[in-house]
């Protein structure tokens, strides 16, 4: 949740990066978050004649004609602009226009990131409402909604109601609707869990800001009655009467009551909504509340009442925060993409309660639904099961936009205010499900999962630089136990020139001096002896190979994954790996490279790491194997053998090893689609393959490409983030007893970070 205004605390479950790294994202290549795009090939003169003069006159008359043609020959329809005027920047308070600019472009990058909304950010540099107002009315030809953001209370009343009559494009300020929206999908679980009635049920609210008054008056708009609901500011409870430091907003919300004080207000309440501060709900005041109470304590970073605290004066309680390491998270993400995108979809004049109160019932209702696998790890901790611990849906469920958008949507056209019907809603959110790449939210979800069941991981190469970084970073995003193998004064003497102390719960391992060397090299004798390996052969790998002494960590148990590669090649760091960890029994072990683009969304690369030319029981091997790594991603999978070769066309030796694949899985069942041979653009377009080869098995483009040598392997993974924007990940070895992974040697600090956190989560795989 992003509204609540309080300073950060110094917590180690909330500070999950540092100054430098943050400063460091924010610096590195093109400084900032965002960049514009292209959508249309401008490669030409013909290209620039036809996008701009005399071509884009055609459009603009057009559009003089009939406004409504901007939304087809413009970005207009999928245009969002986030504004501000930093005047109440996340918990930092008024910062001004342009120290809030970070923050804009992180809600940017977040519209882009879960619902496909393109965005700018705007920074409007004045305090005066009536300037701020004016300075945005006039851009509604360029958006198709309007973002809100950090603007203080209680100018961001003024300034939504009067923009909203002013603009026939939605307005929405998320620092309320947001909050309320969220918290209203868990109250009406909650209420449910708890067989209330929300007509009788009794709500106060601690604050009396901007998500406070849109909480209450969305709850009254679901059914609430007035008299039920009870605000409370600094100063008490907001009565009938009252004069001191009241507002017309607060005065809306006033009530006939004897009640003064919070505790008096919540004796006997149902629900407690805290937007306020941390402990302003105590444990007494939680007693003193009915059976089966709901607490919502909102505020960020530290809640009002800490779910332990709740828990313990009232095990009946239902609790939610804001916070991600507690279950029930009241995240402004779960709503504001996905509303935006149901409402630039039916091209909406406005979002109006209908559409708020439809987005809260389809994020309940999912909730209650069950989760993906590929999510249920991402749990703090908890079962993602619908009960009293997860009555709102997790962040990184894939389902949101499928579910939410389209219900905004027809509730924008069951109200009257949708100027583009969309006819068949199943289908379109079958086309939303389809929008976003699974994979980016299964990548998210297993860092949730990672930090919920905390790892230790060896560095294995400790004494360098950005593994240094990558190994504190891994500490602070909470992921568990970083060990860095080296020598203690060398890595101190690296992080003093740094000037980044090691933080505590780092450990430092020297494998000459560690008091497990004996053990290690016992182990490695037992395992390699008949192998040509004499006791002295096994003691000296453990004490001057990192990587043998990292395996050996992870092989008896005292980590649970191994990184490295910085420093060596790829097939130096695997002969190492090799002397320590097996095998898995009747599985390959092979590389799996991922390949993240914006155009073909997440394609799977096997083998990118091991085998050089593999046969055809490797090749069938392979395809097994990264079929199983797509479901964890969350895709289902598509599996492409390639080659130069389409169906024997040409003819060739090479193809005959991958026809014999594509015949294994056949005759042995795989439970999942392959075809091949087939050269790369038959895999990847559908309409090609369909044009061409009609029998192919592949009902869309595929996921996963298995290469027939490494060679082409390396070609692709290597040549792709170089001649593309599109990310590659890996190569990622599967198929070992033990979790074990290689960088690239040219890996930076994040690559490393990633990989570390794949390795961790590996570990937790059986």
């Amino acid at each position: 949740m992003d509204d609540v205004k309080q300073p950060p605390a110094e917590d180690t479950r909330t500070t999950r990066v540092t100054a430098e790294e943050a400063l460091a994202l924010h610096a590195e290549g093109r400084p900032g978050k965002l960049e514009i795009r292209l959508t249309k090939p401008l490669i030409t003169a013909r290209d620039l004649s036809l996008a701009y003069s005399p071509g884009v006159a055609e459009p603009c008359l057009h559009i003089h004609r009939d406004p409504k043609l901007a939304y087809d020959y413009t970005a207009k329809g999928n245009f969002v602009a986030v504004i501000s005027n930093g005047t109440a920047v996340l918990g930092l308070g008024n910062l001004g226009a342009l120290a809030s600019k970070p923050v804009m472009e992180g809600k940017v990058a977040l519209f882009k990131r879960f619902a496909d909304v393109d965005g700018i950010d705007l920074c409007v540099d004045t305090e005066d409402v009536d300037a701020f107002v004016n300075s945005v009315r006039y851009l509604a030809p360029s958006f198709g909604g309007i973002n809100l953001e950090d603007i203080k209370a209680p100018e961001c009343f003024v300034i939504e109601q009067r923009l909203r009559e002013l603009m026939d494009i939605p307005v929405f300020h998320d620092d309320q609707h947001g909050t309320a929206i969220v918290a209203a999908a868990g109250l009406i679980n909650a209420i449910h869990l708890t067989g209330r009635d929300i007509a009788t049920t009794r709500l106060v609210i601690n604050g009396a800001g901007a998500a406070s008054i849109a909480c209450a008056e969305l709850v009254k708009a679901m059914g609430m009655r007035p008299e039920n609901v009870m605000l409370c500011d600094t100063k008490g409870v907001i009565y009938r009467g009252r004069t001191e430091g009241m507002n017309q907003w607060k005065s809306a919300h006033a009530v006939t009551t004897s009640a003064r004080t919070l505790a008096q207000a919540l004796d006997g309440a149902d629900v407690f909504f805290g937007l306020s501060v941390k402990g302003a709900l105590t444990p007494d005041m939680v007693r003193a509340m009915a059976p089966k109470p709901i607490i919502f304590a909102m505020a960020n970073p530290d809640p009002e009442i800490t779910p332990d605290e709740a828990r313990a004066a009232r095990p009946d309680c239902i609790i939610a925060t804001g916070r991600s390491d507690y279950p029930n998270q009241v995240n402004n993400v779960l709503g504001f993409p996905f509303i935006f995108r149901g409402a630039l979809d039916v091209r909406a004049s406005t979002i109006n309660d209908a559409m708020k109160i439809a987005a809260a019932q389809a994020l309940a209702m999912l909730a209650r639904e069950d989760v993906p696998e590929e999510v249920a790890g991402a749990g703090a901790g908890k079962a993602l099961r619908f009960g009293p611990e997860y009555i709102i849906p997790n962040a990184f469920d894939p389902r949101l936009i499928s579910r939410v958008s389209p219900a905004v949507a027809k509730a924008a056209m069951d109200s009257g205010v949708a100027r583009r019907p969309i006819m068949d809603l199943q289908r379109y959110a079958r086309d939303l499900a389809n929008r976003l790449d699974a994979t980016v939210g299964a990548l998210e979800a297993i860092s949730e999962s990672v930090r919920n069941n905390p790892r230790r991981v060896v560095f294995a190469e400790g004494e360098e630089e950005k593994v240094i970084r990558a190994a504190i970073a891994f500490r602070n995003a909470g992921y568990g136990t970083p060990v860095l193998v080296g020598r203690e004064d060398r890595i101190n003497a690296i992080t003093a020139a740094l000037g980044i102390p090691l933080p505590a719960g780092i450990e430092i391992h020297n494998a000459r001096l560690s008091d497990s060397n004996r053990r290690y090299a016992e182990y490695l004798y037992a395992k390699r002896q008949r192998d040509g390996f004499l006791l002295r052969d096994c003691q000296r790998l453990v004490n001057q190979d990192r990587n043998v002494f990292a395996a050996c960590m992870v092989a008896n148990g005292d980590a649970d994954a191994i990184v490295t590669g910085s420093t060596r090649s790829f097939s130096v760091a695997m002969e190492g790996i090799s002397m320590a960890i097996d095998q898995v029994p009747g599985r390959v072990v092979f590389g799996l490279s991922i390949i993240v683009s914006r155009r073909a969304g997440t394609v799977l690369v096997a083998d990118t790491a091991v085998h050089e030319r593999p046969d055809a029981e490797t090749l069938a091997g392979i395809a097994r194997g990264s079929a199983a790594a797509a479901r964890r991603l969350g895709l289902e999978p598509r599996v492409a053998f390639l080659s130069f070769s389409t169906f024997g066309d040409p003819r060739g030796t090479i193809p005959g090893s991958i026809r014999d694949a594509v015949k294994l899985l056949t005759e042995r069942g795989a439970d999942f689609e392959f075809d091949g041979e087939m050269a790369a653009d038959v895999a990847l377009d559908p309409g090609l393959r369909a044009a061409l080869y009609p029998f192919s098995r592949l009902t869309g483009p595929a996921n996963i490409l298995i290469m027939p040598g490494l060679h082409a392997a390396h070609i692709l993974t290597r040549s792709v983030p170089r001649l593309t924007s599109a990310t590659v990940i890996g190569p990622l070895l599967t198929g070992l007893t033990h979790s074990a992974q290689i960088v690239p040697m040219q890996a930076g600090v994040n690559q490393i970070l990633d990989v570390a956190c794949l390795a961790a989560h590996a570990s937790t795989i059986k």
